[in-house]
């Protein structure tokens, strides 16, 4: 029995009906992908041959702690690639990012970005933004950057000369805080073979933030070195309370360990503080979570795009990320959406959130997310700088029915606010 437990206005629940019979045979294209990604999860489960045993947590220096090692293991089995650290030390996907940098650069080396701008937080640690602040331009890295074209996507010409010389070469998978497309594995592949034309020897790095299971293959799996992401994002499958990991070759992955500990103990020192189960369960979810996470985006694109607004991606074209942009066009609109899915979040929905000035970013920025754990993305929330074109972005939803209720909410906001039309 249909109940409408929120007060959802009709009008708004029937152009929902019309978006999710829009969505259907992307839901089932969803289902296929989600099915494989799980089985491959559980495959390397089984064959690193988890035990209870390996959720007992460590303390102190944690040598010798199994759990520890399996986990890696099985996640770098999962991501197809040599070697993994996942821990729960990391305390953001740019803390994360910033240990693989500082990592394999040393003075005097150049990182070249080339998919344009990082995201906001990269700026300050990459020294693109703020002065003395221990970036990788105070420790003498050198940056350069190549631009997208004006359509969003990457330069595929101009890649073999703009690496020659670097040590990195650095990819941003999905969008940030921009209406350019995100980069789907087989466009990655395509930046890594451009990559190895102009310089075979060049470390390539990408920010995997976002798109763990979206597709059937990552990153490591179409010639990246390492893969960089947070567990209270995609992989971490909404039950990773905290941390991060960088995945992909065995020496790299090593250096950024000495990076996170210190020289000489790397991945053999690091307490696990009873937090392996939590990584271990919400990596097997992951896929599922994801799942939902994706259809919650494909649903909003298709719902959004009735109501009249532009949506990016399409709700019809291929996902390589759980991200879903909508330009609202105004900043009444773009704070209305967020109340509204707040509204909707399982955790502080009585909480109205409005604009500040965040760590980070060099405009004021509104954030949704009433999560079960502080910042997870792969939980439903909402967030956007107040600055043109007013556009949100939005993420996550652990279930699908209760990410559906989460824009509905948002479009029942943005209706009593005047910012939708009947």
């Amino acid at each position: 029995m249909e109940q409408n437990f929120f007060q959802i206005d009709p009008y708004l629940q029937k152009i929902a009906k019309q978006a999710e019979e829009k969505c259907a045979a992307r839901f089932a294209q969803i289902d296929e992908i989600a099915e494989y990604n799980q089985l491959k999860v559980l495959s390397a489960f089984n064959r690193q041959g988890l035990s209870e045993t390996h959720f007992v947590g460590s303390t102190g220096y944690g040598y010798g702690d199994r759990g520890r090692e399996v986990l890696d293991a099985v996640f770098a089995e999962v991501m197809g690639c040599e070697d993994a650290l996942v821990r729960h030390n990391f305390v953001s996907g740019t803390h994360a990012l910033t240990t693989a940098l500082f990592g394999v650069l040393r003075p005097g080396d150049v990182m070249v970005s080339i998919t344009g701008s990082p995201y906001d937080t990269m700026e300050e640690v990459i020294g693109i933004r703020g002065e003395n602040t221990g970036s990788l331009k105070d420790f003498g890295v050198h940056y350069r950057q190549l631009n997208l074209l004006p359509d969003g996507t990457p330069d595929y010409e101009q890649i073999a000369e703009a690496v020659k010389g670097a040590k990195v070469a650095y990819v941003q998978r999905s969008r940030g805080y921009a209406l350019r497309p995100s980069l789907r594995i087989s466009e990655i592949e395509k930046l890594c073979k451009a990559v190895r034309a102009g310089n075979p020897d060049a470390i390539i790095m990408v920010d995997n933030c976002y798109g763990e299971f979206v597709e059937e293959r990552e990153p490591t799996q179409a010639g990246a070195d390492l893969i960089i992401g947070s567990l209270i994002k995609n992989a971490g499958g909404g039950i990773a309370q905290t941390g991060g990991y960088i995945a992909g070759r065995k020496d790299l992955v090593e250096l950024c360990a000495y990076r996170l500990t210190s020289p000489g103990m790397g991945k053999e020192v690091g307490c696990t503080l009873g937090q392996t189960r939590n990584m271990f369960m919400g990596l097997f979810f992951a896929p599922d979570v994801v799942e939902n996470a994706v259809k919650t985006a494909v649903f909003a694109s298709a719902y959004f795009e009735l109501l009249g607004f532009e949506v990016y991606p399409k709700f019809d074209e291929p996902r390589t990320d759980i991200i879903q942009a909508v330009t609202l066009g105004s900043e009444a609109g773009l704070v209305a959406f967020c109340q509204g899915v707040q509204k909707g979040s399982p955790v502080d929905a009585f909480v109205q959130p409005e604009p500040w000035a965040m760590p980070g970013y060099d405009s004021p920025v509104i954030m949704a997310a009433g999560a079960f754990t502080m910042g997870a993305s792969i939980e439903l929330s909402a967030d956007g700088p107040i600055r043109e074109p007013y556009a949100v972005w939005l993420q996550g939803g652990l279930t699908y029915h209760s990410g559906k209720m989460g824009i509905l909410l948002a479009a029942q906001s943005m209706l009593e606010r005047g910012a939708i039309a009947k």
